[in-house]
């Protein structure tokens, strides 16, 4: 059950209006989890600086259990998630910037519970 969170600085409608599935169909293939497992979500518009310029720029926090736990792993889900970031939404890569975090299943409520119990 990963969690995507990209915050942008472009405005909304540089997003096209079938961004968020083709954005989430991509980060599950990458994170080789099913579409429906996945939680996405887009905040354009917001004041950022990435590298010490407010230039356009995306910072995309991805949260998963056992998929985000090792540097081989998230060094090919980077460098799927950046091209399709790159070429989207016309950004250079130095201006996204991609963090993963480690969930573990504790860590994720689902159904009045937690995942360790389902």
């Amino acid at each position: 059950m990963p969690f995507v969170v990209l915050d942008s600085n472009l405005p909304a409608d540089s997003f096209s209006s079938g961004f968020l599935q083709r954005f989430c169909c991509v980060t599950a293939a990458a994170l080789g989890k099913p579409e429906d497992r996945m939680n996405m979500v887009v905040h354009p518009g917001l004041p950022m600086l990435v590298s010490g310029s407010c230039a356009p720029c995306v910072v995309v926090s991805v949260s998963a259990i056992s998929v985000t736990d090792s540097a081989e792993k998230n060094k090919e889900h980077s460098a799927k998630i950046f091209k399709f970031l790159t070429e989207e939404l016309s950004l250079a890569e130095d201006r996204i910037v991609i963090q993963f975090l480690e969930l573990q299943p504790h860590q994720v409520g689902k159904k009045g519970t937690v995942m360790s119990f389902l």
